[in-house]
Order: structure tokens, then sequence, then C-alpha cells
């Protein structure tokens, strides 16, 4: 079933708020919260994550029924990869070195930034290059 293309959008919006707070704290656990969105959203699908669940809930009954779609699949392995960046953060954050934390929290902030403030969606692309290769080589 497809998806409202303005739910991860919203979610990677309030993605970018998060980490950048993150990389202005220094904070582990509000990167762990983070880690743990990332990893309810690759799970469950972005409907699944804390995000999804403000913007079905809060966001999208005020904003009136939507009018594109897309397919889940690619929004969710961008949550796989958010996933992977935060984790790799939150190792730095918590045991070292810093600058790997915040390296990792940076890349995934771009990333998430791109989504929200322009609607490229890095995570999903990388998706659909996977995706191409793999039928190739079948």
């Amino acid at each position: 079933m497809d998806i409202d293309v303005r739910g991860p959008r919203f979610g990677a919006a309030v993605t970018t708020l998060v980490l950048a707070l993150v990389l202005i704290t220094g904070s582990a656990w509000l990167l762990a919260w983070q880690t743990l969105a990332f990893a309810l959203g690759a799970a469950g699908g972005v409907g699944r994550s804390p995000y999804g669940w403000l913007f079905r809930k809060i966001v999208r009954p005020r904003i009136g029924p939507p009018t594109e779609f897309e397919s889940p699949e690619p929004p969710r392995f961008a949550q796989a990869v958010g996933l992977a960046f935060a984790g790799v953060g939150l190792v730095g954050f918590t045991l070292g070195p810093d600058w790997l934390g915040l390296a990792a929290t940076g890349a995934a902030l771009a990333a998430a930034f791109l989504n929200a403030t322009f609607g490229y969606c890095l995570g999903c692309e990388m998706y659909l290059l996977v995706r191409r290769a793999s039928v190739r080589t079948e």
C-alpha cells in the first residue's frame, strides 16, 4: 500500500531539528532517541515511527487528504540508512572518538535536511540504485 509523500518529508523535518540539537548539545540521549525512531521506521515502515504517528494523528487531519503517494520501500530503506549513521554517531558520542559522533550525525543531518527542504531523499535514491543493480545481476 502506497504512503502519503508528505509523511516522510514531515519526519525528515523533525529529524533535522533533532539531529541539529544533537550537534549543538552533544547529547547522546537525544541521539539515542533518534536512533530508536530510525529503528522503528526501518522495522515497521515510516508510518510506524514516532514521527509517522505524529504526522498521521496530528498533522494530516489538519492539512487534508493526500494527493500524491509513493511506495513505502524507499523511505523504509532510507530509515535503515539513517539508523546506520545514527548508530555510528551514538558509538562516537558514547565511546569515542567524538569526531565520529559529529561526522556521522552531521551526515544524517545533511540527508534529512535535503529531504525536508527539497524533497530529495538520498536513502530513497540509494534504494533505487541498489534495486537497479540487483535486477541487472539476475
